[in-house]
């Protein structure tokens, strides 16, 4: 397909022909006819007849079929004829040979808003006319004194600003006080002033900042690992290569894990250049997506924060890409087209011919060892920004120190607790486990509650009164009786979720003004931000959450973390648990101290000498770093070898297992290639489907595509198994 590229406004002649990706699962481009004289590039934007219905595509090659004029049916090109950027399209075909995704599923992320294509919907706006009303009141003249300014507004708009009803407004309309003007459909988007309000940088951050300007001066691919302590200012420092990109005319694209982190770093944005950022992300509506979209494809949005996939915008003038908090799981999309939005960023920018920043406090081990061996630029931030000072780490032995039967926060942890509170000091209390109770048992037999649909425990949410499943979200009522010996009222709880906390914490500081931070508390990114804001505002004394309070929060009064339960890392088996623990608990004690006042983070553990509590303690991340490193070379994984993983699922368990087992027998032999499996997946039963998994273990220079391209043709798997392919796993259920 790539010689089959059509060049930018190639004319196909009277009857031009094109192959057309369609965003369906399909092999490859469908032959199309295209009106006579349309001037097209790969790109070009259409809709095409795919069976009964429109299909939105583009034109991605010339056709290949031999299929005469009468038989193929007419592509139209959208009004306009948009065409996807040059680059996206290559992005988009990079991404599918790597991830050996369809072409059309990955096109299909990029055209996620097919309204963007749509003709605008011009807004009526009104200014004062020349009629003056017959009859003037009090309230239709406080309508005509603002829209005397001679700014259009809509009706709502001029309603609210006077303190009147809109039929007050709509009775001007129709006397010709008001006059109508056609406005386009949105406002335009505010373009950030790279000389708003320049903050004053530490030696170090100036260092850093000069390194990231001069990359985008120098207009070509480059990639640097901002590596600072938490609370180092690593947004402050990135925020100058920002400036440098707008100051240029250039299109900035910021990645962040989470919407709820976005809060805070909005305000930060508006703070130094005078506006916010456009946004994209799940929760905006079709209309603000719409409006987004087009401003990215008509260069208009300057700067656009993101989730991963704002990676697939039609950026026209992409100058620099930004991942932060780039060692986050987050950044791995799991559903439809698998893939790591941090890798695929730093592809994106080498395509656009234009630098990516990644930043961190605990970057990747794949990250660090690029910058540490020269493949990056490794700019660090040794030192807290200002005055503030990393905090103290201890850790509380709870096989030691142990409270009553039945609690949770140890008797350190209190007395700590209750000396943050009387200084009228802020606390955060961490345990990423949601709901009240991991598991609910028999206490007669030890029956265990699990999903119907998953190999999973239920999880008990007590402030919903329900038993729930956190992967399939299948929920029901605490049985009266045990199932299996029929003991009445006999299941307990054990193991303590943010909720159980929360009920302990309530219990020791009942005047203590506390919240609860979990997506199950939290319905949406809007309370999950409230809950951040009134965090800042000292509206509330202590937060308990899980993850979600841990990565990018500034509280300036916030002195103290706890963690209550450092063991929940476990590793079953993956390669990465003990580095996503240490990132964790890394970032979760970074939220302490970060202002005037030190900090202290109180970790409580059952194996203190375990090498992650260690380095937590001793504030030694390189000294943990060097062990992983060692650790992963010896055994070949990545970064210093390939993995790929194999996921078989069907709602017929035995045609999963026979399934792998087929597959197993088919893997071809190949120097420096390992096939593991199968096995049955961690959660062998996984929303009603039985899985299976094989893995993969490639040398370095291996090819680990063209071997899995060439093993998966020759395999024959059952139409009811569903076969998945996740290059670079980064989990392992």
């Amino acid at each position: 397909m790539k010689d089959a590229v059509l060049k930018s406004a190639l004319q196909l002649g009277p009857t031009p022909r094109a192959g057309v990706l369609l965003p369906y699962p399909l092999p490859g481009p469908y032959d199309y006819k295209l009106p006579s004289g349309v001037e097209v590039a790969r790109g070009l934007l259409v809709t095409a007849p795919l069976g009964p219905r429109e299909a939105l595509g583009a034109v991605w090659g010339q056709a290949e079929g031999a299929v005469g004029d009468n038989r193929l049916k007419y592509a139209t090109p959208l009004e306009g004829h948009p065409v996807l950027p040059a680059d996206l399209c290559d992005f988009i075909d990079w991404v599918a040979d790597y991830t050996l995704n369809y072409p059309g599923m990955v096109l299909a992320m990029a055209l996620r808003s097919r309204q963007a294509f749509e003709p605008g919907a011009p807004r009526t706006a009104y200014v004062r006319g020349h009629e003056t009303p017959k009859r003037l009141t009090p309230a239709r003249a406080r309508v005509l004194e603002i829209a005397g300014d001679g700014l259009a507004r809509s009706v709502p708009a001029l309603a609210e600003e006077a303190n009147v009803t809109p039929a007050v407004v709509r009775g001007l309309i129709e006397a010709g006080a008001l006059v109508g003007v056609e406005l386009p459909e949105f406002d335009p988007v505010p373009r950030p002033d790279p000389h708003f309000a320049p903050t004053t940088l530490s030696l170090e951050q100036e260092a850093a900042a000069r390194s990231l300007k001069a990359a985008v001066a120098a207009k070509r691919f480059s990639t640097a690992l901002l590596d600072g302590v938490t609370g180092s200012g690593k947004t402050e420092t990135y925020f100058e290569a920002i400036a440098e990109a707008v100051a240029q005319d250039k299109q900035v694209l910021i990645l962040l894990p989470e919407i709820a982190l976005t809060v805070q770093f909005l305000d930060r944005f508006a703070a130094r250049f005078g506006c916010r950022p456009a946004e994209w992300h799940s929760d905006l509506g079709q209309k603000e997506r719409r409006r987004v979209y087009r401003a990215a494809m008509s260069g208009e949005a300057r700067v656009i924060v993101g989730a991963r996939s704002a990676l697939f915008l039609p950026f026209r003038a992409l100058g620099l890409v930004i991942v932060d908090e780039e060692h986050e799981q987050a950044y791995k999309q799991e559903e439809g087209p698998i893939y790591h939005a941090r890798d695929m960023a730093v592809v994106r920018a080498r395509i656009a011919k234009c630098p990516v920043v990644l930043a961190s406090a605990t970057p990747s081990l794949e990250t660090f060892v690029n910058a540490t061996g020269g493949r990056y630029a490794h700019l660090v931030l040794p030192r807290r920004h200002g005055n503030a000072t990393l905090p103290e780490v201890r850790l509380i032995d709870v096989t030691r120190e142990r409270g009553d039967a039945g609690t949770f926060l140890s008797p350190p942890l209190r007395e700590a607790l209750a000396a943050t509170l009387a200084s009228g000091e802020q606390a955060m209390l961490f345990l990423n486990r949601r709901g009240y109770a991991p598991l609910t048992l028999c206490e007669a037999c030890g029956y265990k509650i699990t999903c119907p649909n998953c190999s999973a425990w239920l999880v008990e949410h007590r402030y919903r009164r329900r038993l729930m499943c956190h992967h399939c979200g299948y929920d029901t009522h605490t049985p009266a009786e045990c199932p299996q010996c029929a003991a009445p009222s006999s299941f307990i709880a054990c193991g303590p979720g943010v909720e159980r906390v929360a009920e302990e914490f309530a219990q020791v500081f009942p005047e203590a003004r506390m919240a609860i931070a979990s997506s199950d508390t939290m319905q949406g990114p809007g309370e999950t931000q409230a809950a951040i804001r009134a965090m800042h505002k000292r509206e509330i004394d202590v937060l308990i959450g899980t993850q979600i309070v841990a990565k990018g929060h500034h509280f300036p009064q916030l002195t103290l973390v706890g963690v209550v339960d450092a063991d929940l890392g476990g590793s079953d088996g993956d390669m990465r648990a003990r580095e996503r623990t240490f990132q964790l608990l890394h970032q979760v004690s970074g939220r302490a101290g970060r202002a005037d006042k030190p900090g202290l983070v109180l970790i409580q553990t059952r194996n203190p000498k375990d090498p992650v509590m260690q380095a937590l303690a001793k504030g030694d991340r390189d000294a943990f770093y060097e062990q992983e490193r060692v650790s992963r070379e010896r055994a070949g994984s990545p970064p210093f070898g390939r993995l790929a993983a194999i996921i078989l699922s069907s709602a017929d368990a035995d045609a999963a297992r026979d399934a792998g087992r087929i597959l197993a027998k088919a893997a071809p032999s190949a120097r420096g290639v390992k096939v593991w499996g199968p096995t049955p997946a961690f959660y062998s039963l996984l929303r009603g489907q039985t899985r299976e998994r094989l893995l993969v273990q490639a040398e370095r220079g291996v090819d680990i595509q063209a071997y899995l391209r060439a093993w998966l043709r020759q395999a024959k798997i059952t139409g009811v198994v569903r076969l998945t392919v996740d290059i670079d796993p980064m989990s392992f259920f």
